[in-house]
């Protein structure tokens, strides 16, 4: 997938449910749930248990979905991302080494950074998308709105601490889509493979997202210089 055609994903779906399971079947009921709520972005971690098969079994069983893979920290996990099939790739820290591997293959990616500079420096980078992440720890919606005035025109994607609850918000501040995870998929519903209460909310999440007018975004998103 080139870049332009993922930002059109983010754009459109506004949401990426991201899934950390420890095991494939638990990870394939958690992703049917979400799609069954209206979550077409589906982010694997490759720290879950036997991330290449369920990513692989994920692309077979959801094929209108995205699916890609999350917490990449080495270009060997990216390729070996890459084979499974993964369509995207997120990343908690930015790393040009990993954004220049991601590049060549070619795969989207979305390299986490917190700071201005930080989100600047990945951009530059040659990131698809930035992570601005752990949102929670710098104010939510807020700090998203902040950035806007001089970085409106790189599309942001916060996660770490984004719920069903404040998502719409963070959209409504200037992010491109936003990453959620525990708000999606809570513990005590993963216990007890309660698997409609995550397709309630997930129903709930891009209904609100669904509900927001988002600013056109210029031609000038899909170049990083």
């Amino acid at each position: 997938m080139d870049r332009k055609s993922f930002l059109a994903l983010l754009r459109r779906h506004r949401a990426i449910a991201v899934i950390r399971s420890t095991e494939v079947k638990q990870g394939l009921h958690l992703a049917r749930a979400a799609e069954a709520g209206g979550i077409r972005l589906i982010e694997i971690t490759w720290n879950s248990t036997d991330a290449d098969r369920l990513v692989g079994e994920l692309i077979q069983q959801l094929p209108h979905c995205c699916i890609g893979v999350g917490t990449v920290l080495a270009i060997a996990d990216l390729e070996h991302a890459a084979e499974a099939g993964a369509q995207f790739c997120f990343c908690p820290h930015t790393n040009q080494a990993l954004i220049q591997a991601a590049q060549a293959l070619p795969i989207p990616i979305v390299p986490g950074a917190l700071t201005p500079s930080e989100i600047v420096a990945a951009w530059q980078a040659g990131a698809s998308a930035v992570k601005v992440f752990p949102i929670s720890a710098v104010g939510g919606a807020s700090y998203i709105r902040s950035l806007q005035g001089p970085l409106a025109h790189i599309p942001l994607v916060p996660t770490g601490g984004v719920s069903v609850e404040n998502a719409a918000a963070m959209v409504e501040a200037g992010a491109i889509a936003v990453g959620i995870s525990t708000g999606l998929f809570p513990q005590p519903a993963v216990s007890d493979r309660s698997w409609s209460a995550v397709t309630a909310l997930s129903n709930r999440l891009t209904a609100s997202l669904g509900a927001v007018a988002v600013k056109p975004y210029s031609d000038a998103i899909a170049a990083p210089f």
